[in-house]
């Protein structure tokens, strides 16, 4: 069987779930979907639109974005100023999602790396 072909059976059980009570149903989707390889993920998406449905999922894969978007961050940070200081790594770690896109944008047009920080 082909990779993504396993998005047929998982398409097929997911409705199944959904007469589950709501937070099992949440819980059991987002079992079924990650336990999908890429590929079948990847082509179940196309077919259902799917998104995580559990709180507890959303919270991780929110929290994983987050990390994504600082380690990004630190990496064009590096590229444009040199070698960061462990306090200014440890602060970009620890920044809102928010601030992180605000000073992604602010490092286009800023030339210091003082004035990326500044409020």
């Amino acid at each position: 069987m082909a990779p993504e072909h396993g998005a047929t059976p998982a398409a097929a059980v997911l409705p199944v779930v959904q007469g589950l009570a709501d937070d099992r149903a949440k819980l059991y989707h987002d079992l079924v979907y990650n336990s999908l390889n890429e590929p079948a993920r990847r082509s179940l998406e196309a077919m259902m639109g799917y998104e995580y449905q559990s709180d507890f999922a959303k919270k991780y894969v929110a929290e994983g974005r987050q990390q994504g978007e600082a380690e990004l961050l630190l990496r064009l940070l590096e590229r444009k100023f040199g070698l960061l200081d462990p306090k200014t790594r440890s602060r970009v770690r620890s920044a809102d999602a928010e601030r992180l896109l605000n000073w992604g944008e602010r490092l286009l047009a800023d030339e210091q790396l003082e004035d990326i920080f500044e409020s």
